[in-house]
């Protein structure tokens, strides 16, 4: 039986999206892999997705996103006292992208702490979980977190079944302490890896296992993304429903309390398989991947983005933002908006 959590008096002041440049429909991936039209968008349940261009950084574009949040949250850059990339895959080794994000943001002199929390596509509720026990305890006041991701970057062009699925994307949440008014907590969040798993979903180059003075050509070939998709479904298909139970169980609270659920946008499949295993109505599943696709870590903070800006969670509202990452992990949080 998993523990209640203790509630924290968390509140999203601000929320902001940064679209990139580059609009790619399905119909031109048909085109591209010689399929017949329609074919990808059946196989994928994605109309479009948009690519980065070269001029398009992932810190850029976090910093964008984050310029978005600010004006929501009604904010200047220097008022935020933490800044937090919260991203799959780094925009360079070395510095962390917080520090470049930070730079765009024109914060250079600031001495504002910067670094990054990486939990592939939970990177997003690692931050969370993590900064709102920072804020609770006085740690910090006004969290940025930041989520961009360049998907495109790393796929494989010929691999028609796993390049359809991604996009490219950044969204910026701003995180402060609650009041005893508003009412604003984050309920409970829960993690679980199954390492077992860590083959399924990697990028194998990049850090220090393939060595490029020694290993170029074994480097280039690790450089793009591998995915077995059928095996990570089946993957988290499987222990899904356990973790659900159990993220529910520490938060203290049951499906008929949620106004909304905010799901990482894996693939059409994977949802459909969430809204099936919770036996869900259409209109509590909120969905953005036919739009924007598998945007890895931006995935969750894009689609609670277009929760809030579209009216499907009003303040005061109970809401779960749930999915799972390469190694395999799940995370979730529930939140009082």
């Amino acid at each position: 039986m998993a523990n209640v959590s203790q509630p924290l008096p968390i509140r999203i002041l601000g929320t902001g999206e940064h679209i990139p440049s580059t609009c790619i429909e399905s119909h031109a991936l048909d085109e591209r892999w010689k399929k017949k039209s329609g074919w990808t968008f059946k196989h994928s349940g994605i109309e479009r997705r948009y690519y980065a261009s070269p001029d398009e950084t992932t810190s850029l574009m976090g910093a964008r996103a984050a310029r978005s949040a600010l004006a929501t949250a009604g904010m200047e850059a220097h008022e935020i006292d933490c800044i937090v990339s919260a991203c799959s895959v780094m925009e360079q080794a070395i510095p962390c992208t917080g520090v470049l994000i930070q730079r765009h943001l024109g914060l250079g002199e600031s001495g504002i702490p910067a670094f990054d929390i990486n939990a592939t596509c939970l990177s997003f509720i690692a931050a969370l979980d993590l900064l709102g026990v920072a804020i609770a305890a006085g740690r910090y006041r006004r969290v940025l977190v930041v989520s961009s991701e360049i998907a495109s970057a790393g796929l494989r062009e010929d691999d028609a079944e796993t390049t359809m699925l991604f996009g490219d994307g950044a969204a910026a949440v701003i995180l402060g302490r609650a009041t005893g008014v508003d009412g604003s907590e984050i309920l409970g969040t829960h993690f679980e890896t199954f390492s077992v798993g860590a083959g399924l979903c990697q990028v194998k180059s990049g850090g220090t296992r393939i060595r490029p003075r020694t290993q170029m050509d074994e480097f280039l070939r690790g450089a793009c993304f591998d995915m077995q998709g059928r095996a990570t479904y089946r993957m988290a298909a499987q222990r899904l429903p356990i973790f659900l139970d159990r993220l529910f169980e520490r938060a203290n609270v049951a499906l008929k309390d949620f106004a909304c659920i905010v799901p990482h946008q894996a693939s059409a499949k994977a949802l459909d398989h969430l809204q099936a295993t919770l036996q869900l109505p259409k209109d509590l599943l909120v969905r953005v991947l036919a739009k924007r696709g598998n945007q890895m870590a931006a995935s969750i903070p894009v689609t609670l983005h277009h929760a809030i800006t579209m009216g499907r969670v009003q303040r005061g509202d109970m809401m779960a933002l749930v999915g799972s990452g390469a190694g395999l992990s799940f995370g979730g949080a529930v939140l009082k908006y």
